[in-house]
């Protein structure tokens, strides 16, 4: 995978999770930080965020696993020949990616429209 991909992919999954968490988790403490994009031991990029302790934890696992995917042309997780996800771990992304992925769906025509 190449840092733009790696960059890509983070960025994506950081926004999924923080529009999930902003929808799901409306009334619980949150934390402004940030994570450090490191790739091939290369710091890349800083990304921040305003997540709860559990969308945290789950952005954490994400990008770790993203650092160690093995492919070389990174397939999409759903699609993976050797998934790295721990089950529940799996299933809670998949709800996270649905959820905000039919939020971002509508900021894009909210968007087109106004």
């Amino acid at each position: 995978m190449t840092n733009e991909k790696f960059i890509e992919q983070n960025s994506t999954v950081v926004n999924f999770i923080q529009l999930y968490c902003d929808s799901k988790h409306k009334d619980a403490k949150k934390k402004n930080s940030s994570i450090k994009l490191i790739y091939n031991g290369e710091e890349l990029k800083e990304l921040k965020y305003n997540l709860c302790s559990d969308c945290e934890n789950m952005l954490k696992y994400a990008n770790e696993r993203l650092q160690n995917c093995p492919h070389e042309i990174k397939p999409k997780c759903r699609n993976c020949p050797s998934p790295c996800y721990e089950k529940d771990k799996w299933k809670m992304m998949a709800k996270i990616m649905r959820t905000s992925g039919m939020k971002f769906g509508l900021i894009k025509i909210k968007n087109i429209f106004n």
